[in-house]
């Protein structure tokens, strides 16, 4: 069975931190993976090398993908998700299974995005286009990604506002039109978001802030 199969219909756990925040500790970090798959996590999603290779001691696909230390201030409008080469090579050399990639349409520095997906299938690795927009879906699939993901749906300036469910328009479009598997992820807060991407044809779903980030968890909270 390969990875792509063995994900089909699983949850994935996005266990992610910023360096300014605690559990963005080595120790924090391997216990909060050690938990969400002691909850029955099918894989597991991480920035970084240090917590790919961690990640991997836990016997599940992992998604691996890096992110700058701090978020430029116009994120909106610029490539920060494994931008070039080099952070490619870092999650190849960390055993990523997967690797998660800006897979818009925006310049990136030094490369292309199909020079980042040709490298990754040089290592005979899978390929995953975080996307935000249905023709970003359609070009990647042509480039030749191995996954497409929703991933940053209401988080580019060509997706405009994110509103407070998942993109389940963008999901259902790309599921009817593109042929490789889609991931639906961002802004998954409850099991009926889950349920909901599943019956609409999602290969597996990721969740991450529901699961891993207590600060958004408890803002959330005290909205109410």
């Amino acid at each position: 069975m390969t990875i792509i199969e063995d994900l089909k219909g699983k949850i994935i756990v996005s266990s992610q931190a910023m360096p300014d925040e605690p559990f963005y500790d080595e120790k924090c970090m391997m216990a909060m993976i050690q938990s969400v798959v002691n909850g029955g996590a099918g894989g597991l999603r991480v920035a970084g090398a240090r917590d790919t290779r961690n990640a991997k001691k836990f016997g599940l696909p992992v998604i691996g993908l890096t992110k700058p230390d701090k978020l430029p201030e116009n994120w909106k409008s610029v490539v920060y998700i494994t931008p070039t080469l080099k952070e490619v090579h870092e999650l190849i050399e960390a055993n990523a299974d997967i690797i998660a990639f800006d897979g818009t349409q925006r310049p990136r520095p030094n490369c292309t995005l199909k020079d980042i997906i040709n490298e990754i299938h040089n290592f005979k690795k899978l390929a995953m286009a975080d996307i935000s927009t249905f023709e970003e879906g359609i070009n990647a699939e042509k480039l030749g990604a191995d996954i497409i993901s929703t991933t940053l749906a209401g988080y580019t300036d060509e997706s405009g506002e994110a509103s407070d469910t998942p993109d389940f328009e963008l999901l259902e479009k790309l599921v009817k039109t593109v042929k490789k598997p889609i991931i639906l992820e961002g802004r998954i807060w409850t099991p009926d978001d889950v349920k909901k991407g599943f019956e609409l044809g999602a290969h597996c779903v990721v969740i991450g802030s529901a699961i891993t980030r207590p600060q958004l968890i408890v803002k959330r909270f005290l909205g109410a």
